[in-house]
């Protein structure tokens, strides 16, 4: 797979080519998926994603696979382990909204049904794709980040503005900003 066209952010490193060719743009309509999207994109804040990735394993092992509802109850106790595990980013403040958006989002699954039918509801279920051709073309935020992002914010999620939002919704494929000469562009295309 090394002579394949890819998006130019997955550069050299095998981790961070792993991820885009097997991950990155793909529809989930999972919710245990959104949920650890959520968490690591919040997590990301500030930071690059390939230091994320490599620390993904600790994120999964502290955060119970991402288990929503074990991670809302999470307490003062938990806290404190995690921030002295170099598996994950020791930050309280991002840990402790990790724990508060588990709450929320388990409200949404009460209300929804899903997170899954909630976040997609924004999109009415369909995939948005985009044609940009370079690396420049591509947006910080949308229209659509921005209105999930203030409907999020409004039901009390913390940490997750617009632009991570924005990077949520290319990771879980909500929208498809694979480059079009991308070998991944046509293939991330939701059904």
């Amino acid at each position: 797979m090394q002579n394949l066209k890819r998006c130019g952010w997955s550069g050299s490193d095998q981790l961070y080519q792993r991820y885009h060719d097997e991950e990155w743009g793909v529809p989930v309509h999972e919710d245990l998926k959104q949920f650890e999207f959520l968490v690591l994109e919040s997590a990301q804040a500030g930071l690059s994603w390939l230091t994320i990735l490599k620390r993904r394993e600790g994120y999964r092992r502290l955060y119970l696979s991402f288990d929503a509802l074990r991670v809302a109850q999470f307490d003062e106790s938990h806290i404190l382990n995690m921030l002295q595990d170099p598996g994950i980013i020791r930050n309280r403040k991002k840990i402790e909204s990790s724990i508060n958006n588990a709450r929320r989002f388990l409200e949404i699954q009460e209300q929804f049904g899903s997170f899954h039918k909630y976040i997609w509801g924004f999109s009415d279920g369909k995939q948005i794709v985009n044609h940009f051709h370079t690396l420049d073309d591509l947006p910080a935020t949308s229209p659509l980040s921005d209105a999930i992002s203030k409907d999020m914010k409004q039901r009390g999620f913390q940490f997750l503005g617009s632009t991570i939002i924005y990077a949520h919704l290319q990771a879980t494929g909500l929208i498809n900003d694979h480059l079009t000469d991308c070998f991944r562009y046509q293939e991330c295309m939701d059904s």
